[in-house]
């Protein structure tokens, strides 16, 4: 079924899902390892060797940075942040060619779709249906989403920030610098072996690379009432 919107080349989107009936989709460190994972290996044209590769490095099941070294031959899109939580996911991703993101996403959900449903036995859909998309139209749109992807995990230790603010901003932060699960530290704190998930330098004339959690929230809160639609 055709999306009835295409997605467009050189554009960027704000790409999310949840688990369906807000199902967990990540519920250990293995669980979020292998989607990041494959937000490495899926990008791109080729067929996602996930496991040969395990194989190959001779890691027996068990992930570790070496994964990330993995060079594709062609990127569908450019990743420009993520952040993962229990049961949902944000991406921001700018389309390369036609159909990329389409094409992306179906990799990486029906990879993890078929993980997670061996692993723990599940049937039926994982995901709540297609993927949503919004289309980061303008500069103050982009600078907008990109501290709220950021600050998406915030709500796992200050579940209402996001009405009330953040009341303890020194514990956020290590809390933020410690969360591996999202693309925070390697915009903010510093290198590591993820960070090839990442387009890094797409973002360099766009964003204060600064780490200052009180500015994001200030970012976030002043866009919130015009860009806001409930994810």
């Amino acid at each position: 079924m055709l999306r009835k919107t295409p997605l467009v080349r050189d554009e960027a989107y704000h790409i999310y899902n949840r688990g369906a009936h807000k199902y967990t989709v990540f519920t250990d460190d293995s669980d979020y390892w292998r989607f990041l994972s494959l937000l490495h290996l899926a990008n791109h044209t080729g067929p996602v060797l996930l496991r040969e590769i395990l194989e190959r490095k001779k890691h027996r099941g068990r992930f570790s940075g070496e994964i990330f070294s993995e060079e594709a031959d062609k990127s569908l899109v450019d990743l420009l942040a993520y952040s993962l939580m229990p049961n949902h996911f944000h991406l921001i991703v700018k389309q390369k060619g036609d159909d990329g993101i389409t094409k992306f996403m179906q990799k990486l959900t029906v990879s993890y779709s078929m993980y997670f449903n061996t692993k723990y036995e599940h049937s039926g859909v994982l995901f709540q249906g297609r993927f949503k998309s919004n289309h980061l139209d303008t500069d103050p749109y982009f600078k907008w989403i990109f501290p709220y992807v950021h600050l998406n995990p915030v709500s796992l230790v200050e579940p209402r920030w996001q009405e009330k603010g953040i009341a303890d901003p020194r514990h956020t932060k290590e809390f933020l610098r410690n969360y591996g699960y999202s693309s925070y530290y390697d915009y903010y704190v510093g290198e590591r072996p993820q960070r090839a998930i990442l387009a890094y330098d797409q973002t360099a004339d766009l964003l204060d690379k600064e780490e200052d959690i009180q500015g994001m929230l200030t970012a976030y809160m002043k866009g919130r009432v015009f860009y806001w639609s409930g994810v």
